[in-house]
């Protein structure tokens, strides 16, 4: 009972704060953006180091939900391809499209919880994901369900400018276990 309350309570101290910033929340709020970032050449914190090979880049385009009731619902379609570092490490090099390895995700939370943060909030569940439009099993994600957490935070000038996803479980084997960052373009 006490978690339903903080959620609660979460989600009404996120709505009055995008309501007095002349946003409409008596049906939800909606935030969109970009993701546009890269995981690391060697994840020390994966046995074995996740890209050896180099950097992945990941680019896409996500939104994210956040109803009167205080749930969100989140959705990511992302691009994963080398680098040019990545690349070069690979049979063919940079002018070789097999070296590049391009394929996509898609990630999708439903009723997401809210909890309010630092200069934001934060949506956490357990979220689908897609490899090439196909459900796990697929390596190396032995299943399609991940734990995920997605923190939208800002400061003064922009109350909500980036968002950071955080991927476990499975999914760390292939984006590695730091934050996957973007941008917030707008919300209302």
């Amino acid at each position: 009972m006490k978690s339903k309350a903080l959620g609660g309570m979460a989600a009404i101290v996120i709505l009055l704060l995008v309501a007095s910033m002349g946003a409409v929340a008596q049906n939800g709020v909606r935030f969109s953006g970009l993701i546009n970032d890269y995981t690391p050449s060697i994840d020390n914190n994966q046995t074995p180091a996740v890209n050896l090979g180099g950097p992945w880049e990941i680019r896409g385009e996500w939104t994210l939900t956040v109803d009167k009731d205080g749930k969100a619902d989140f959705s990511a379609a992302l691009t994963m391809e080398r680098s040019d570092e990545g690349a070069l490490l690979q049979p063919g090099g940079l002018d070789s499209t097999s070296a590049r390895k391009a394929h996509t995700h898609h990630l999708r939370l439903v009723d997401g919880t809210l909890t309010v943060i630092n200069h934001g909030f934060e949506v956490s569940g357990t979220a689908t994901l897609t490899g090439n439009g196909t459900a796990p099993p697929n390596p190396p994600f032995s299943s399609p369900s991940i734990p995920v957490r997605i923190d939208i935070t800002g400061s003064d000038l922009v109350k909500f400018s980036n968002i950071q996803l955080f991927l476990e479980g499975d999914a760390m084997k292939h984006f590695g276990s730091q934050a996957v960052n973007g941008v917030v373009k707008n919300f209302h």
